[in-house]
């Protein structure tokens, strides 16, 4: 009932252009169709779209726009973890970069992952920001472990001994044959 009501009144906001200082700008968010649809009514009045110009040097200085630096990111946001997932992180990320160099760093959701053509392989989860006692090394569907008709995709970390440093890479150099 709420949720409807607020609806409603944001888009008698919106289409009256009305404006409350204390409000950010709503047609960021939503357009005012959308508005009446969450508020159950059918059909608002029609209002046309606007369209934005944009000049051939504006789309020309966006396309010379740098992607942030992945390996930065992910050093800045290993560097700011606890001490132990802040070690489990760091090592994880050395034994990747030495194990598959072809895989690119970059956050993901916040979280340190390495991906290929734009998807992602591998990532971390620290136990920190999912409130659990271990930290989590994790594979999307784009890796290769497939062994039969059910394999794991995910694995604790609470440390990093040699012996596991030789699994990580192992499954690692697995996932991106």
């Amino acid at each position: 009932m709420l949720r409807r009501l607020v609806a409603t009144l944001l888009a008698l906001l919106l289409l009256t252009g009305l404006s409350l200082s204390a409000l950010p700008d709503v047609s960021q968010w939503c357009t005012a169709s959308a508005y009446f649809m969450m508020a159950g009514i059918e059909e608002g009045p029609r209002m046309e779209p606007t369209k934005k110009a944009t000049s051939k040097s504006t789309l020309k200085a966006r396309a010379r726009t740098k992607k942030p630096d992945g390996e930065g990111e992910v050093l800045a946001n290993l560097a700011g973890l606890p001490t132990q997932d802040r070690r489990i992180g760091e090592r994880l990320h050395a034994i990747v970069r030495a194990t598959a160099p072809e895989l690119v760093p970059r956050l993901w959701y916040g979280m340190p992952a390495y991906g290929r053509n734009g998807k992602i392989v591998c990532f971390f989860q620290s136990a920190q920001r999912f409130k659990t006692r271990y930290a989590t090394f994790g594979f999307m569907h784009e890796a290769n472990l497939d062994d039969g008709a059910m394999w794991p995709t995910a694995y604790a970390l609470k440390e990093i001994t040699e012996a596991e440093e030789e699994r990580i890479a192992a499954l690692v150099k697995q996932a991106v044959r």
